[in-house]
């Protein structure tokens, strides 16, 4: 359930990594994956990097990455547990530069109009259980609140930036996925 662009269920840790829609629209999701160092779980340094709070001196990878500016809306941590970084009603800043065709025509730019859900994990790691029923949990919430958002608009990092970014990667379930959205439509 979500009240005032929050979801109930999840933990809060504000972002400053997010502003306005320029549009107000909400109507797809991208999924991305997650794990910092990389392929290590159950670190707060992604809490970290989404807060701006991210040592450099914490890790080598680290030093390249502590400067960014990003963030999601929500990640999902191995266990299941949700933590909600960026209300859905701004814009948060996960997809970077992207492009995506709709079905309707090419869309760029889509921050704009869609909500980031990390995943903790590695393109190589399966994900867990856990995981996918939090997601889907989620995802029914989301299409009760933002009705836009249905099967065919959910899409993977990989899918809407394919020269850069590989996540969630192969070790994502999207069949399982669907299968766990019976209740989505």
């Amino acid at each position: 359930m979500l009240e005032d662009h929050w979801l109930d269920a999840a933990r809060r840790v504000m972002s400053p990594n997010a502003n306005a829609r320029p549009v107000g629209e909400i109507s797809a999701v991208v999924l991305h994956g997650i794990s910092l160092p990389p392929g290590k779980f159950g670190t707060d340094a992604i809490e970290r990097l989404f807060t701006n709070t991210l040592d450099p001196a914490g890790h080598p990878f680290f030093a390249e990455i502590a400067t960014l500016r990003v963030s999601a809306h929500l990640l999902i941590r191995r266990d299941g547990e949700v933590v909600q970084f960026v209300p859905f009603d701004r814009r948060a800043w996960h997809a970077g530069r992207s492009v995506w065709h709709d079905g309707q025509c090419r869309r760029e730019g889509l921050n704009d109009f869609t909500i980031g859900i990390e995943l903790e994990g590695t393109d190589e790691t399966p994900y867990r259980a856990s995981q996918y029923a939090a997601l889907a949990a989620v995802l029914i919430a989301l299409r009760g609140a933002y009705p836009a958002i249905t099967p065919p608009r959910l899409t993977g990092h990989a899918h809407i930036a394919p020269l850069r970014k590989t996540d969630p990667g192969p070790a994502f379930d999207w069949a399982y996925l669907h299968r766990r959205l019976t209740d989505f439509v």
